[in-house]
């Protein structure tokens, strides 16, 4: 939020931001409301007065917003407002400053909010209150708000912190506003220090020579492939990649003023060569273990603080992938996947084969409910070529070749080729596949299925249990395969 010293003041701010990337995600919200009867008047013929330019600002503003003719959109401030401030708080993203004089400031409860540019003049209960605007906080993301000060409010900060009673909070006791303001850099510092020392320790157990396989062995499986060990292994590499994205954040604050902050040159280089390898150890173990890569996580923000403090070669490389996983990647690519792997995997055939197996078995367990007995099949095929590659039986072009044959059934799923033509749907084929290869029961239990289904029946007991009865009264009530053919028949898009 910027406060502005004026509704003119705050029309000017927003038309000069109106010039730069926050086009679109700015507003201004103030209680100015544009009337044409308070430009009667003004033109002078002596260029726009600031009543005139005032009134233009904001009619253009709400005519960008609604997409209306400026004369029909200038009666919607209200209604202008609201959505503004709830995009604010619900989308943030989106709606990245609001501009404001005196509204807002008070009782405003916006958790994203994380700073309060002021250039007005304020003190002691205002100015409370609109501090109190950034001091939420908002999941991971946000620690603490930040007040730019243009007016020199605060005076020297160190004073502030000194004394809560002197300067611009003298309104105050000193207990009422304790904690109010801290330095900026020495909780930076301290924040950083503590995010790095919070991933030190979770990778204190990985054991010596500490190179990327025994980070892999670690926090990914010591049997590429497995299954278990994978889902035993998730808590840490949940933490991994929380404590990583916590670390680039807490540098990232400090990057450009580490000697301001108190760090030497050399400090400062060992500081980022480890932000760096943490970094890039989030990717690799995000790929080795088949969790997914999908960018669009990291909201842009968070890529150009990677981009602009980081630079790591690694990182560069996952970039490739854009917002495709690597199972996506070798479905188009085929063998070339390989090639956009990071380096760190990609130099070793054997770590860039235990990411695409990890992969793949990952993909093969997440899609098992939508056909158990066809992705039985894929695992059973998958065994054999890892145990094919350990005895050293194919060629690594060879390897590469069958494992992107099965990584392509795998994600497409059952030909439709090799069923009856009856079954014409994904449901069909795996009621076939999952009731011992019977076409006719298949078609009786879909046809149950769908004489039976209600909207949300998937999470209403009563109109569940009318689906199983459908479905019992062709299998047979008691037979043990209701129950698995419900589950079945749940994990159906078609239904």
């Amino acid at each position: 939020m910027l406060v502005a010293g004026s509704i003119y003041e705050a029309c000017k701010f927003y038309e000069l931001f109106t010039k730069t990337p926050l086009a679109g995600k700015c507003a201004i919200v103030t209680s100015y409301a544009p009337r044409a009867a308070d430009i009667k008047g003004e033109e002078t013929g002596e260029g726009v007065t600031d009543a005139l330019e005032k009134y233009e600002i904001y009619q253009q503003m709400l005519a960008d917003w609604f997409d209306e003719p400026p004369e029909v959109a200038v009666t919607r401030v209200e209604a202008f407002e609201k959505a503004v401030k709830k995009k604010f708080i619900d989308e943030p993203g989106q709606m990245k400053l609001l501009i404001v004089v005196d509204k807002l400031l008070t009782g405003f409860d916006a958790p994203p909010a994380t700073y309060l540019y002021i250039d007005k003049q304020m003190r002691d209960h205002g100015l409370f209150q609109a501090i109190c605007r950034v001091n939420r906080l908002d999941g991971d993301d946000k620690d603490f708000g930040y007040i730019v000060d243009y007016k020199d409010l605060f005076q020297r900060l160190e004073g502030a912190v000194e004394d809560y009673t002197s300067g611009a909070l003298d309104g105050y006791d000193k207990e009422d506003v304790a904690g109010l303001l801290e330095d900026r850099l020495e909780k930076a510092r301290e924040r950083l220090e503590e995010a790095l020392e919070a991933v030190q320790a979770l990778c204190e157990p990985v054991e010596a020579p500490r190179d990327d396989q025994a980070f892999y062995r670690y926090f990914s499986s010591k049997e590429h492939g497995n299954a278990a060990q994978l889902k035993a292994n998730e808590p840490q590499r949940l933490a991994l990649y929380k404590l990583t994205t916590s670390l680039v954040r807490a540098y990232a604050n400090l990057a450009s003023e580490m000697t301001e902050a108190g760090y030497t040159e050399t400090e400062a280089t060992d500081i980022k060569r480890e932000v760096t390898f943490y970094e890039n150890l989030r990717n690799q173990v995000k790929l080795h273990s088949g969790d997914a890569i999908d960018l669009k996580q990291y909201e842009p923000a968070m890529r150009h603080l990677i981009d602009t403090y980081i630079r790591a070669d690694e990182s560069e490389k996952v970039s490739e992938f854009d917002d495709l996983s690597l199972i996506q990647l070798i479905v188009e690519r085929g063998a070339d996947a390989v090639n956009a792997l990071p380096e760190g995997i990609r130099k070793s055939q054997q770590g860039a084969a235990e990411t695409i197996e990890n992969n793949v078995r990952k993909l093969i367990i997440d899609e098992s409910p939508i056909n158990p007995k066809y992705y039985e099949k894929m695992s059973e095929l998958l065994d054999a070529l890892i145990a094919e590659r350990r005895k050293a039986a194919l060629s690594y072009q060879e390897y590469l070749q069958e494992i992107v044959e099965l990584t392509r059934q795998a994600k497409s799923g059952p030909k439709l080729g090799a069923y009856p033509k009856s079954l014409d749907s994904a449901a069909r084929r795996a009621l076939f596949d999952n009731l011992g290869g019977s076409e006719d029961l298949a078609l009786k239990v879909d046809a149950a299925v769908r004489g039976s289904m209600q909207d949300g029946w998937r999470s209403n007991t009563m109109k569940t249990r009318r689906v199983r009865i459908a479905v019992a009264a062709v299998l047979g009530d008691g037979d043990e395969r209701v129950d698995r053919t419900i589950e079945l028949v749940k994990s159906q898009n078609d239904y």
